[in-house]
């Protein structure tokens, strides 16, 4: 990757991290706003067993800290192994509401279904504690106020906030549609010949285990000459 693309790459990464703080920053408003309906503390794990998946970006971002903090060692690979477990278990339940999908069941209702599954996050210490808290998705940080998708509102199960009142909500389409763009601004900065990269996304226990190289990312590579073999005869 040249330096042009890496220096391309961290913009767009800085670009994450101010997001990041913005959602932090919404999340801390509207917690201290509605201190008795947020009711998130230390070691409740709800939302990390969840199901969601990663963009490009946050699946890459993820990884990276995942990298920086554990490069080697026996916690690395204890989380490997909590992430192949973990993903064995995603394939099973999206094969399983796939072919709900194929049974004629609604959208609406598969993913009905798909709220009230759980599976523990490679991430998720024995403490009940996130192992890179500082460096979790937008999703983890936003879990526990009222956020909206495609009109429709959603409350932790475990918060305080009654139902039909007027709340401050987070527009998740808004966000995802940040991300999908610093997702399509790294395949166009690291020139994949993958035109779909941007569209690719994936479970934190897959962002964990991938390596994202230049054949996972599409990168072009040089064809170099074919150095000549000697023949033995001479």
């Amino acid at each position: 990757m040249s330096q042009i693309e890496n220096a391309a790459l961290e913009e767009i990464f800085l670009e994450y991290d101010i997001l990041t703080a913005q959602v932090d920053k919404i999340f801390a408003d509207v917690r201290g706003q509605f201190t008795k309906e947020v009711t998130c503390f230390e070691s409740c794990s709800d939302c990390c067993h969840a199901l969601f998946d990663l963009s490009l970006i946050e699946a890459m971002a993820v990884n990276r800290a995942f990298q920086d903090k554990f490069g080697y060692g026996a916690t690395r690979s204890h989380i490997l192994e909590q992430a192949a477990d973990a993903d064995r278990s995603l394939t099973r339940l999206k094969y399983h509401f796939y072919k709900d999908v194929q049974k004629g069941i609604t959208d609406e209702k598969v993913m009905a279904e798909v709220a009230k599954e759980k599976v523990r996050c490679p991430l998720l210490g024995t403490d009940n504690l996130c192992l890179m808290y500082e460096n979790r998705p937008l999703t983890c940080r936003i879990y526990g106020v009222p956020t909206a998708i495609n009109g429709k509102g959603h409350v932790c199960g475990k918060c305080n906030f009654d139902k039909g009142a007027q709340y401050p909500t987070l527009h998740l389409d808004k966000i995802q549609d940040r991300l999908a763009q610093m997702s399509r601004k790294i395949a166009k900065a690291l020139g994949s010949r993958y035109t779909e990269l941007h569209h690719v996304y994936v479970p934190v226990s897959m962002a964990l285990m991938n390596k994202y190289d230049d054949a996972y990312l599409g990168l072009k590579v040089e064809n170099k000459p074919k150095k000549k073999m000697k023949s033995p005869l001479g």
